[in-house]
C-alpha cells in the first residue's frame, strides 16, 4: 500500500521534469540564451584547441610597411601587382584576392594589375553583395583572367560581433556566389562542387553544411581557427618580398610554392580586423579569416552542430535522471546525485566538443538545474505529505484506542460486577441469577461486536479485507436487511416501508454490502423518533447504475456536519445528545464498502426533518 501511495506522485514528477525541459528550451531559444551558448562555445573553443598543423595556405599581406612604400590606399593595386609577380615563379596552387576591384583607378595601376592577373594561375577574385541586392563584381578586364569569383561576406554575431561561422553561399536574384575560400579550395583541387541537402562534396571531401534556406545565408560552416600556438596563418608582406628580390633572396618567394595564397590588406588602419573566439588573445584581419575558412576545409577539421532532436533527448534524460534520483531517495545521497546531474550537463558539451560536435550548453544546463529544483521540490512535498499522513494516522489511532478503551469500560464493568454478584451470593433467587447471566451475555456480545466493527474498519482502511466477487440479487439483499432491521425498529414502533426495488443483480461481496445497507437502515431507525417511518426505495439510473435510497424522519444534520460524517469516530452533536450509543465508525465502513464496489454514496439532510442516504451502485453485467 505504501508503494501505491508513492506512485500517485509519479505523474506530477513526470510533468515537472517535462516542464523543466520545456522552460529550459524556451529560455535557450531567446536572444539572451543564444548569447550564453555562444560564450560557452568560445570558452570550449579556447579550452579544446587542436594540435598545430602544417597549413596549406599562406597570406600575401599588404601591411603598414607595404602601404607606406606604395603610397597608401592609392597604391594598393600596384602593391598587389608587385606581390603577384614575385610569387608567380613559385607556382602556388591557387590565388584568392580579397580586395574588391569594382572600379577603375589610374590606367597605369590597372594595367599593371591586369598583367599580373594574366600571369597568375587559378585566380579567384572577390565579389560583394550590396544592400540593394546587386553584386559588386570585379571589372571585366580583371574578371577575364579569373578562374572564379567568390563572395567575401561574413556572419558576425549581432550581439558581440564574433565571427564564428562562415556563409559558404550567397544568393541574389538568379545569381549565386560561393564563398571566396570555398572557391579557392575548389580551384586548388581542380574539382566541382556537388550538393546535397546536408553537405557539399568537393574532390571526394564531404563538407557538412545544411541547406537551410538558400535565399538567406544558406549553407554555413563553423570556422576551425588555427590554435594560438600556431600564431595564425603564415604571412609574408609585399614589402618583404621586394626587399628579398633586391637581396636576390628567392627563398622567401619559394614559400608560396604549392600553397593556396590569400592576398589582401592586413594593415590595422584599414579597419578590416575582426573578433574571433580567440579574441582574448588576438584579433584577426579579414584576409586571415578567409584563410582560416580554407584551412577548415583543407584540414577537414569540421565542427558539426548536434541536432536539436539529440539535444532535446539529452535534456529530457538529464531532467528525468534528476527526477529518478529524488524519487528513489532523499537526504545527502539525493543531493549528491543532483550535483552529479549538473556536472554531467557540463561534461556533455565539453566531451562533445572534443569529438568535433557542438552541443548547445544552455539547454542541458538549465534542464539539469530546473529538473533538480523541481524534483527536490516534489520530494519536499512528498515528505511533508507523508509526515502529515503519518501524524494523522498516529492521531487517529490514538483517538481510536482512547475511544475503544472508554467504550469497553461499560460492558466490562457490567460483566465484572454481575460476575462478582453471582459469585458472592450463592443463594441468589433464580430470576435474579438469570437476569445477571443475560446481562453478562448481552454485554459480552456488545463487546465482541464493538471489537469486530473496529477491526473491520481498520482492515478496510489498510486494504487487507479480501472482497469476494459474486453475483447477487438486489431485492433479495434488501429483503434480508429489512427482516433484520425490523426487529430493532419494532421496539420504537417504527415502520420500515420498502418501496419499488429494481429487479437487478449486483456483483461483489454480498456480506459486505449487506453490512452497509443494514447499517444505514439501523442508523435511520436509531436516530428517528418513535412511531415514524423509514422508507427504502430504488430506481434505475443511466448507464449500468442503480440507485438505492434510505430515508428517515429523524434528527437530521446541517451542511457542516455532512462534510464530516464519513470520518472515522465522528458523531454529530445531535447524535451524541440523542442518548443513542454509537462508535462513529459505521458510516466510514459503509463508504469504504460502497467505494470498493465502484459505487458512490450521497447524503441529503436537514436538521429536524430527517436524512436520505442514496447509494449509486453498478449493476452486474
Amino acid at each position: 500500500m505504501r508503494w501505491r501511495g508513492k506512485n500517485k506522485g509519479i505523474p506530477a514528477l513526470v510533468a515537472l521534469a517535462a516542464g523543466s525541459v520545456a522552460l529550459a528550451l524556451a529560455l535557450s531559444w531567446t536572444g539572451l540564451g543564444h548569447q550564453f551558448d555562444n560564450y560557452a562555445y568560445d570558452f570550449l573553443f579556447r579550452l579544446e584547441q587542436p594540435a598545430p598543423w602544417q597549413p596549406g595556405s599562406i597570406i600575401l599581406a599588404i601591411d603598414e610597411a607595404t602601404m607606406a612604400k606604395y603610397g597608401g590606399n592609392n597604391g594598393i593595386r600596384g602593391a598587389l601587382a608587385a606581390g603577384l609577380r614575385h610569387i608567380s615563379v613559385a607556382r602556388p596552387a591557387a590565388v584568392a584576392v580579397d580586395i574588391i576591384l569594382n572600379d577603375a583607378t589610374t590606367e597605369e595601376a590597372d594595367a599593371q594589375l591586369e598583367l599580373a592577373f594574366a600571369e597568375t594561375r587559378r585566380l579567384v577574385l572577390a565579389s560583394y553583395l550590396l544592400r540593394d541586392g546587386t553584386w559588386s563584381d570585379p571589372l571585366p578586364r580583371f574578371r577575364a583572367h579569373a578562374t572564379s569569383v567568390g563572395h567575401v561576406h561574413a556572419n558576425f554575431d549581432k550581439f558581440d560581433s564574433v565571427y564564428r561561422d562562415a556563409p559558404l553561399m550567397k544568393v541574389s536574384g538568379h545569381t549565386r556566389r560561393w564563398a571566396l575560400p570555398l572557391e579557392a579550395f575548389r580551384v586548388s583541387l581542380k574539382a566541382e562542387i556537388l550538393e546535397s541537402p546536408e553537405e557539399l562534396i568537393i574532390g571526394g571531401i564531404r563538407v557538412p553544411s545544411s541547406l537551410h534556406d538558400e535565399f538567406t545565408d544558406g549553407r554555413t560552416l563553423r570556422i576551425r581557427y588555427p590554435p594560438v600556438a600556431m600564431d595564425g596563418i603564415p604571412r609574408i608582406s609585399v614589402a618583404e618580398l621586394d626587399k628579398a628580390e633586391l637581396d636576390s633572396n628567392r627563398a622567401l618567394a619559394a614559400r608560396f610554392s604549392g600553397k593556396v595564397v590569400f592576398a589582401g590588406v592586413t594593415a590595422q588602419g584599414m579597419g578590416d580586423r575582426w573578433v574571433t573566439p580567440y579574441s582574448n588573445a588576438r584579433d584577426m584581419p579579414g584576409i586571415e579569416m578567409n584563410a582560416s575558412v580554407y584551412e577548415t576545409l583543407a584540414q577537414q577539421r569540421f565542427l558539426v552542430d548536434a541536432s536539436w532532436v539529440t539535444v532535446i533527448a539529452g535534456c529530457l534524460a538529464l531532467s528525468g535522471l534528476a527526477g529518478i534520483i529524488f524519487y528513489l531517495g532523499s537526504g545527502w545521497l539525493a543531493n549528491l546525485g543532483a550535483v552529479g546531474v549538473v556536472l554531467i550537463s557540463q561534461v556533455i558539451p565539453a566531451f562533445a566538443f572534443s569529438q568535433s560536435l557542438v552541443w548547445a550548453w544552455l539547454p542541458g544546463t538549465l534542464s539539469a538545474l530546473f529538473g533538480v529544483a523541481s524534483a527536490a521540490t516534489w520530494r519536499h512535498f512528498v515528505v511533508r505529505r507523508d509526515l502529515d499522513r503519518a501524524e494523522h494516522e498516529r492521531s487517529r489511532y490514538q483517538k481510536a484506542m482512547q475511544f475503544v478503551t472508554h467504550e469497553m469500560k461499560t460492558p466490562l464493568t457490567a460483566i465484572q460486577g454481575s460476575s462478582e454478584l453471582l459469585g458472592r451470593y450463592a443463594q441468589m433467587p433464580e430470576a435474579k441469577r438469570k437476569q445477571m447471566a443475560d446481562l453478562i451475555n448481552n454485554e459480552s456480545k456488545r463487546l465482541a461486536k464493538m471489537i469486530e466493527t473496529f477491526l473491520s474498519a481498520e482492515r478496510l482502511s489498510a486494504g487487507e479485507m479480501e472482497m469476494k466477487q459474486e453475483r447477487f440479487s438486489l431485492p433479495d439483499l434488501i429483503e434480508a436487511c429489512t427482516l433484520r432491521a425490523r426487529v430493532y425498529a419494532e421496539r420504537k414502533q417504527i415502520i420500515i416501508d420498502v418501496g419499488a426495488i429494481p429487479p437487478r443483480d449486483l456483483t461483489g461481496d454480498r456480506e459486505l454490502m449487506e453490512y452497509a445497507i443494514y447499517n444505514l437502515m439501523t442508523n435511520a431507525v436509531k436516530y428517528s423518533p418513535p412511531a415514524t417511518t423509514v422508507r427504502v426505495f430504488g430506481e434505475d439510473e443511466r448507464g449500468d447504475r442503480v440507485r438505492l435510497s434510505i430515508q428517515d424522519e429523524g434528527i437530521g444534520m446541517d451542511k457542516k456536519e455532512l462534510t464530516k460524517i464519513f470520518e472515522k469516530f465522528y458523531r454529530t452533536k445531535r447524535a451524541e445528545q440523542s442518548g443513542e450509543q454509537g462508535t462513529g465508525i459505521g458510516l466510514s465502513i459503509v463508504e469504504q464498502i460502497v467505494t470498493s464496489h465502484g459505487g458512490v454514496i450521497e447524503v441529503e439532510s436537514e436538521p429536524g426533518k430527517g436524512s436520505r442516504f442514496s447509494l449509486l451502485l453498478k449493476r452486474a453485467k
